[in-house]
């Protein structure tokens, strides 16, 4: 499928077509603020519900759906794939990366606003599990396609003692109070959002970590984040499939402006 043309939410048609960032249902005539690419894969052990959560029916035209054997060929299939203005819905942490490096190669300087309870961090050497899953913001930063300075990791607080000692070596922000440093003189942002970032009680995560942040104070975050940057992307990961997730990640969406 093009990646100007799209399944309306709406109608089903594949008449959803790209004008600009945006896109218009050419039977329905509803707009829409993005693309939604779907990544229905988790690198790792045991997390099929997890990729199943990535055909959730979020209200946004299905641009893609990448189903590729492995990370590599995932990465270059979404970048090749990505919308102008993309939503990713995985998945694993790992659908972002081929987001991340898609929008780096069109823009001179992406900032990256990672919310993860857990870090996603470790490297092959350090990862406890071995799950490709704990990697993906390490990959994006050894990679090159953000640079740290701009990227902020937000909602952390179950991070392995490797993952504590790289942040430490590379300055890597971590509190909300320094996320208009990490915006500032970027020509704007990719919001990758794990829902174990939020308080369980608050959406159903496929990996719930106790502690962490209110729907309420995520989106007043998100809208924050809207308001100081162009939001070129956004994605979502870690859902648990249910049904009950699509309301706050519809909410979520709405904040950034998508």
């Amino acid at each position: 499928m093009s990646r100007l043309r799209a399944r309306c939410p709406d109608c089903g048609t594949f008449t959803a077509v790209a004008l600009g960032p945006d896109y218009e249902c050419h039977a329905c005539g509803r707009e829409f603020a993005a693309g939604l690419v779907r990544v229905p894969q988790a690198w790792g052990e045991g997390g099929e519900s997890m990729a199943e959560a990535a055909r959730l029916p979020l209200p946004y035209p299905e641009a893609a759906v990448v189903e590729e054997e492995t990370l590599g060929e995932q990465n270059l299939a979404i970048a090749t794939e990505l919308p102008e203005r993309p939503l990713v819905l995985g998945g694993c942490c790992c659908s972002h990366i081929g987001a991340v490096e898609g929008l780096a190669t069109r823009y001179g300087r992406l900032a990256l606003v990672w919310l993860d309870a857990h870090g996603d961090l470790n490297t092959p050497e350090t990862s406890p599990s071995g799950n490709l899953w704990g990697m993906p913001f390490r990959m994006i930063l050894d990679a090159g396609a953000v640079e740290p300075q701009d990227a902020i990791l937000l909602g952390a607080r179950s991070l392995d003692p490797p993952e504590r000692e790289y942040v430490a070596s590379i300055g890597l922000r971590t509190d909300a109070s320094e996320l208009e440093q990490v915006l500032d003189g970027t020509d704007g942002v990719y919001v990758a959002l794990d829902v174990d970032s939020l308080e369980p009680g608050e959406i159903h995560p496929f990996m719930p970590e106790p502690g962490g942040l209110t729907l309420d104070e995520v989106d007043q975050l998100l809208q924050r984040v809207r308001e100081r940057a162009t939001v070129l992307g956004a994605g979502f990961s870690g859902v648990a499939a249910d049904p009950d997730n699509v309301q706050p990640l519809t909410r979520l969406a709405l904040a950034l402006g998508l």
